[in-house]
């Protein structure tokens, strides 16, 4: 049982991370007439649950995709420490153990370092567990190496008094509905069972569940499917080995989506502006 204490006048949230607390793939409606485009994400899902009771949720979303745990630590970890929020979500280390040559004992100990610090602020701290990868062809080949890094990350939250959010045992996100068209990233529907499942950990009211089935898939003729794996390929898969062979990361040059603790009526502000842009756009086609 999480001991987060629900019920409060004001809430501070600070999220870090890379392109799973960023929210890719999930989103806002004017998010394709955006530079780099705008996500809303199980984070921005979570400050709005924390506020749906009255409270006034004052959120910051650090994150940065393609972000590495050492970036994370030296640019994202400090500001939170300094603002001392009531609550803390960490998810870092997955983009260092897919790359060739990550070493999960080595970013555990990062991580383990970023976790005591932001520890001593005397926030709550709730991290994730890496997903189970293998479901995924080009990604089964990791599983250990995540398995791994997540016995780390049970340990470190066990050691510090932090929640965990077991994303491994996810089954729900096995399904291909769960994820979006690049197949590295949840789709909005991910997400939203993503931020649910943070809600039942931590005490919060969410008037959902994320172990809801889904509904029946339309069955997959097989020649379609290696067609759309061989344009996955193309489309996303090469470029993404093309950047990390390189050294460059989709979240060069990119600045936090939320950098300052803003109360969360900001982002109904932010969707009524985002949907009315949307349906201008809609009428002018």
């Amino acid at each position: 049982m999480s001991g987060f204490e629900t019920g409060r006048e004001i809430i501070s949230y600070v999220a870090l991370g890379d392109s799973f607390t960023e929210g890719m793939d999930d989103p806002y409606p004017d998010s394709a007439s955006t530079p780099h485009g705008r996500y809303r994400g199980w984070a921005d899902r979570l400050a709005e649950h924390l506020g749906s009771d009255g409270t006034e949720v004052r959120y910051a979303n650090l994150a940065v995709r393609g972000k590495l745990i050492r970036q994370i630590v030296d640019e994202q970890v400090p500001l939170a420490v300094e603002w001392r929020p009531d609550l803390v979500t960490i998810c870092a280390g997955g983009n260092d153990i897919i790359r060739p040559g990550g070493d999960p004992d080595l970013v555990a100990r990062v991580f383990e370092a970023a976790v005591r610090r932001l520890r001593a602020t005397g926030a709550h701290i709730v991290v994730f567990t890496g997903m189970d990868t293998g479901f995924q062809p080009v990604m089964r080949h990791l599983r250990g190496k995540i398995a791994t890094y997540n016995m780390h990350l049970r340990a470190i939250a066990d050691d510090h008094g932090c929640d965990v959010v077991d994303l491994w045992s996810m089954k729900v996100l096995q399904d291909r509905r769960a994820w979006s068209a690049d197949r590295l990233h949840l789709s909005p529907e991910g997400h939203r069972r993503v931020a649910l499942k943070v809600c039942e950990t931590l005490g919060v009211r969410s008037g959902g569940d994320w172990r809801e089935p889904w509904p029946a898939a339309d069955p997959r003729d097989w020649r379609a499917a290696r067609q759309e794996d061989l344009s996955w390929a193309r489309e996303y898969l090469v470029p993404w080995i093309g950047r990390r062979l390189t050294g460059r990361s989709s979240g060069d040059g990119l600045a936090p989506k939320r950098p300052r603790l803003e109360r969360v009526e900001a982002l109904e502000r932010m969707r009524d502006a985002a949907r009315r842009v949307a349906a201008d756009t809609e009428r002018g086609a």
